[in-house]
């Protein structure tokens, strides 16, 4: 196995690894609520969903369309798509048409976002990534009108094709416009939470299979033009180019677990001004001082920036806790799961560039994965056909 082979596997099963141990404390958004349910010290192995969710806001969250609840317009429950996919666009769109037989779980005041997932099961977001992975290699690379057909099958299959409960903004505002007539590649719904941190999961494999052939520009224009499908927004594209070229940067990067002495902490510091570079993509970012100060992780991450999903404050928790501790993907991941709020998709991204830049995903963690075996082959199938000379 090549180098780039190893990479690629470390940072994809890593990109699950943090999304799956975060899962059951996702939107936790106190620290204290994570070690209540979670004692005495928090969550230290991939964990079930907890019965019910201490702060879940979910009852508030629209059925029909992206953001929060909000009187219909006249007329709108009976809305019919244009579009022809053979598909039933009648009703809500949670529980009608995605998250089908779900849509009870949405009244609850406590109802757990992932409600009844197991331990080690990966979020909605992260079988999008799944998806991905399998939409790459079934056609040899991306293809935007056959991702849309691969997306919207995979969201409104029956039985679901995932166990997930929840579905963000972005899937419920992409399905109400589609079911109010708009073409499938005109479905981005703007929200307040557009430009957030779960627009990045499906990044990594796609930029992954887009560098081999292409250069980092035009993987950066093809990678942005895919999220325009689901979060068209200008600033976040800023982040997802600035995320791409990070991916390419720690790809080719020389392999720090071979290094020894000097050379070693020369590299090392390398790969830390590589997150500082990129965090300066959200303006007024210094990592570097931050870095310096040596803070506690929580100064940082949940004062300093918010653990909410909006970009912002995202990018740069991601880039703090790489540029930290890369070389210990595990801790890495089990640090942002214990911070808590958007600690899912962030820890997707944060598992991405960990797994990356350390040429490791910690296999304790990994093989706590409920669909390890399914991931593996999923990746390994991928790796064979984007990364083999």
């Amino acid at each position: 196995m090549n180098l780039t082979t190893e990479r690629t596997t470390a940072s994809l099963h890593s990109l699950f690894v943090g999304d799956a141990l975060s899962m059951p404390a996702h939107w936790f958004y106190r620290t204290s609520d994570i070690l209540r349910y979670f004692p005495p010290h928090g969550i230290s192995k991939m964990e079930a969903a907890p019965a019910d969710h201490p702060s879940s806001i979910m009852s508030l969250h629209s059925t029909d369309s992206g953001g929060r609840r909000r009187a219909k317009p006249s007329g709108s429950a009976n809305a019919q798509s244009s579009v022809n996919h053979k598909l039933d666009l009648q009703g809500e769109v949670v529980g009608d048409i995605i998250l089908k037989g779900k849509r009870e779980l949405w009244g609850g005041t406590r109802t757990h976002y992932h409600h009844g997932l197991p331990a080690g099961e990966n979020t909605l977001n992260a079988h999008c990534a799944r998806l991905m992975l399998r939409h790459l290699v079934e056609n040899g690379g991306y293809d935007k009108k056959l991702w849309i057909d691969d997306y919207i099958a995979f969201m409104t299959a029956d039985p679901a094709q995932h166990p997930d409960t929840y579905a963000e903004s972005y899937h419920r505002g992409f399905f109400a416009n589609l079911k109010n007539g708009k073409a499938p590649d005109k479905c981005g719904a703007v929200t307040h939470d557009t430009p957030s941190m779960g627009a990045l999961v499906t990044i990594a494999p796609l930029a992954f299979a887009l560098l081999k052939n292409h250069t980092l520009e035009q993987a950066q224009s093809i990678c942005c033009e895919h999220i325009q499908l689901t979060h068209p927004d200008t600033d976040l594209m800023k982040v997802v180019c600035t995320y791409v070229e990070l991916l390419e940067s720690l790809l080719l990067a020389e392999d720090h677990r071979q290094e020894q002495g000097s050379h070693s902490e020369t590299t090392s510091s390398t790969v830390v001004d590589k997150f500082i570079k990129a965090a300066r993509v959200i303006p007024g970012t210094k990592l570097n001082e931050l870095l310096e100060q040596k803070r506690g992780d929580s100064a940082v991450v949940g004062r300093l920036y918010s653990t909410a999903c909006y970009i912002t404050d995202s990018w740069p928790a991601v880039c703090y806790l790489g540029a930290k501790y890369f070389m210990s993907p595990g801790k890495a991941m089990l640090i942002n799961t214990n911070l808590g709020g958007e600690n899912a998709h962030r820890g997707s991204v944060l598992g991405s560039l960990v797994g990356l830049a350390s040429n490791q995903c910690d296999e304790s963690l990994f093989e706590q994965l409920s669909n390890r075996d399914s991931i593996s082959h999923e990746v390994q199938e991928f790796v064979k056909t984007f990364c083999s000379n």
